[in-house]
């Protein structure tokens, strides 16, 4: 089985000098990830949709490492040839998240957060910041909080983003909120669907 190059302990600046020397235009995938999607099938129909409109020979793809929810477009990825790479928080490695075995490069970046806003902040978290700087454009497929972020600040910089409606996985939701002892969700649409973000960047 494949097994991913793990980049630990570089700075942010390294991190984008990796992506700057491969010469390839960065289209980075957000969107759920433990939350899962409702209809992952759907979820892949969109990615390979947008897949199609780049050339492997010239485009890395770029999402969060792990396997889960959005992390099931990197098989995809690489069936179309695509390299791949990861950008993940230092919280994955001590949660033992478990790594899609179809990303390349995998990045840890140092960070007490898994991504988006720091608390009570408009500044991105260390992930969330290495994730939009390498980027040359971004999607987003449903998604949280984090996808949320990291996708407004995208815009903000001036790159094109394009987002796409998708619910998070219901049980699973549900099942979280009992754990947490929170209110039951009546919305699966996520918090990157409350913002409009379908406006390229000029």
């Amino acid at each position: 089985m494949h097994q991913p190059t793990e980049h630990k302990h570089l700075s942010p600046r390294e991190i984008a000098e990796f992506f700057q020397r491969s010469g390839k235009f960065v289209l980075t995938f957000t969107g759920y990830s433990g939350s899962g999607y409702e209809d992952e099938e759907a979820m892949l129909d969109i990615a390979e949709q947008v897949l199609n409109q780049f050339d492997p020979a010239d485009t890395l793809i770029n999402i969060g490492a792990t396997a889960d929810g959005i992390g099931a477009v990197y098989l995809l990825a690489k069936q179309e040839g695509f390299a791949t790479t990861g950008i993940v928080s230092s919280q994955a490695l001590l949660s033992g998240a478990s790594l899609s075995p179809c990303v390349d490069d995998v990045f840890y970046v140092e960070d007490d957060t898994w991504g988006g806003c720091l608390p009570e902040s408009n500044d991105l978290s260390p992930t969330s910041t290495a994730m939009v700087a390498v980027s040359h454009a971004m999607i987003g497929i449903g998604g949280s909080v984090v996808a949320r972020d990291e996708l407004l600040a995208a815009r903000e910089a001036g790159k094109p983003v394009h987002f796409f409606a998708a619910d998070m996985n219901h049980q699973r939701a549900i099942d979280n909120a009992k754990r947490a002892g929170a209110p039951m969700p009546n919305d699966f649409g996520g918090a990157a669907a409350s913002v409009q973000l379908n406006v390229a960047a000029d």
